[in-house]
């Protein structure tokens, strides 16, 4: 029988697959003359890490011509440039979502990031600075948010649907939860009401159809098993038309002869006070839902307050102190940080009727039209000043959007800068734009790129007119 050919004979007559150049290791790559510009902008460990991304990058794809030295330096230098521009960084809001939830929501009042530069110490988190005992977590912001809202009691965590969660499992688990089938929502990140009361360890009971649901539904499907009814914001989903849904205030009439049922209200967005008053659409409040009667109302810090990414939980203070104990309440419970932003944030609640002065999201809530025309009029100015040819620009109406859920359906009146070139897909000049330092985020319409004003901080003007400059020279960056 014929011996089979060595492996390494038959890759040198050619019968295998065409071997791999050599490429040239970490160590060799660092000790070249190339690499003196990388170690000198990086530390050493960084730098590694980049030689060591480049060469992974060339075993998966191997470029054209020999991989030198010289070549992987400069691709260590790309990559480490962009893990440095793709880290979580300020970008320019010029997308007119008021509560962009990929942008981090809310911007954070002025009071607040103050505040939270001067936590580079110790803190008292949970001291009590007269007796020197242990204190509570959170006792401002919870002391601040019966103020506000006329409940006995309050506890943070650290999202809404964390405090839904938690309100079920604390108080409802093994026992049955009544709601309208036109409540059973999903919103972002696939959260989805019914796993939640699931996950909870209660049962779902669904009441009523999709579009209609009656207060005798709800009385109909109570049993001895019932632990509470619950009403649930729809947030950003609406029934529009031939639709009804039953208040708080008729759902705590179900209370007579059951001491023990409780209403629950997943508010959602979270208004502090009534939003008719700056000209906007009426959004149910949480002291309307207190003093509606409700056990437990739950809702959002990072929306319509304008704070922090947190869930907040208002209501009697018996069932507030059984949730605190329960072993959920550590795992979802906020920091310092979060929990020093909501408390300078709540205090801004305290003078109402300055929120568009020092609320950010209230400001972009409440600016005037013919305003912001007037701001569009001269960013146009200020982009063509900064290269940006006159042709490719213009000021157009636009509408605005409150986003996260809150005031779906109702458009903001805005204007906009609205840019595009001949010869540039939008997709492209939408790129280049969030590809400046710093990002600006906008969005496409009509073919052409719209940069709402509504959403820009006081300065930012000036870096869209920066970066609009640059994205339509000739020259612009792919």
């Amino acid at each position: 029988m014929q011996k089979r050919a060595p492996v390494a004979k038959r890759a040198a007559t050619g019968r295998s697959a065409k071997p791999v150049a050599r490429l040239p290791g970490v160590d060799e790559v660092l000790r070249s003359e190339a690499a003196r510009p990388l170690l000198e902008s990086h530390p050493h460990p960084r730098a590694v890490e980049g030689v060591r991304a480049a060469i992974d990058e060339l075993r998966r794809a191997p470029a054209r011509g020999p991989a030198t030295a010289a070549s992987i330096a400069a691709r260590a230098a790309a990559w480490l440039a962009e893990d440095v521009f793709q880290r979580l960084r300020p970008v320019v809001n010029a997308t007119g979502v008021i509560l962009h939830t990929n942008l981090g929501r809310a911007v954070l009042p002025p009071s607040a990031v103050v505040a939270l530069a001067a936590m580079d110490r110790c803190c008292s988190l949970q001291i009590d600075l007269d007796t020197g005992a242990r204190g509570k977590r959170h006792a401002m912001s919870e002391r601040l948010l019966c103020r506000l809202t006329g409940a006995e009691a309050a506890l943070v965590v650290n999202n809404n649907a964390a405090a839904t969660l938690l309100a079920l499992a604390a108080l409802c688990a093994g026992r049955e939860v009544v709601v309208s089938r036109g409540q059973l929502i999903e919103i972002g990140g696939s959260y989805r009401l019914p796993d939640c009361v699931h996950q909870s360890g209660a049962t779902l009971v669904e009441v009523g159809t999709t579009n209609k649901t009656h207060l005798r539904d709800y009385e109909a499907a109570l049993t001895d098993r019932t632990a509470a009814v619950m009403r649930v914001n729809p947030s950003n989903y609406r029934i529009i038309g031939f639709s009804k849904e039953v208040p708080v205030s008729d759902l705590v009439t179900l209370r007579k002869g059951r001491p023990d049922l409780l209403v629950l209200d997943d508010l959602g967005c979270g208004a502090l006070v009534d939003l008719t008053r700056f000209g906007l659409p009426h959004e149910p409040t949480v002291p309307e839902s207190v003093r509606a009667g409700a056990d437990l109302s739950f809702f959002s810090g990072d929306k319509l307050i304008g704070g922090p990414q947190a869930g907040i939980l208002v209501g009697r203070a018996a069932l507030i102190a059984k949730i605190k104990k329960h072993p959920l309440t550590r795992m979802l419970r906020v920091g310092k940080m979060t929990d020093l932003v909501l408390e300078r944030t709540l205090r801004l609640f305290l003078e109402p009727e300055r929120l568009p002065e020092t609320n950010p999201t209230w400001r972009m809530l409440t600016l005037p039209a013919a305003a912001l025309r007037v701001q569009a009029e001269a960013l146009l100015a200020a982009a063509v000043a900064a290269g940006a040819p006159a042709a490719c620009l213009r000021v157009v109406p636009c509408d605005s959007t409150t986003g996260g859920g809150s005031l779906p359906g109702h458009p903001i009146p805005s204007f906009a800068v609205a840019a595009r070139r001949d010869g540039l897909p939008a997709a492209t000049l939408l790129r280049r734009l969030r590809r400046h330092d710093p990002p600006v985020i906008g969005r496409i319409e009509d073919d052409g790129v719209i940069l709402d004003v509504r959403t820009l901080l006081d300065g930012e003007d000036a870096i869209v007119a920066r970066a609009v400059g640059a994205a339509l020279g000739a020259g612009g960056p792919a």
